[in-house]
């Protein structure tokens, strides 16, 4: 192999790291959402894994049951943060096809 076909390796893969990170930087900014409870319960999330807020609907505590409501709170949480690591993974793909390099390999 010539050193210059090294060199233009090493720059691709210098230059697709620098697309994944802003790639990444840019979709954890993305904001997805997702209820339990019907509703009862909302968590708001950046897709890098952040929560936003929380919203617990007045209702369900006029009879609080602690243990549901943790439920609902650890379930719509768990979603909203599968939403983001799926727009991340998503966007890395994009970026990945976009050098010719086969889906999951980044």
């Amino acid at each position: 192999m010539k050193l210059e076909n090294i060199q233009d390796m090493l720059k691709k893969a210098g230059d697709i790291k620098k697309q994944v990170e802003q790639i990444q930087n840019e979709a954890g900014e993305k904001i997805v959402e997702a209820t339990s409870g019907g509703g009862m319960v909302t968590v708001v999330a950046k897709a890098r894994g952040d929560i936003v807020s929380i919203t617990i609907e007045p209702d369900l505590l006029k009879d609080p049951d602690i243990e549901m409501i943790q439920d609902l709170i650890t379930a719509a949480s768990n979603e909203a943060l599968s939403r983001g690591r799926e727009i991340l993974k998503e966007e890395v793909s994009k970026v990945a096809s976009s050098f010719g390099l086969p889906p999951g390999l980044i």
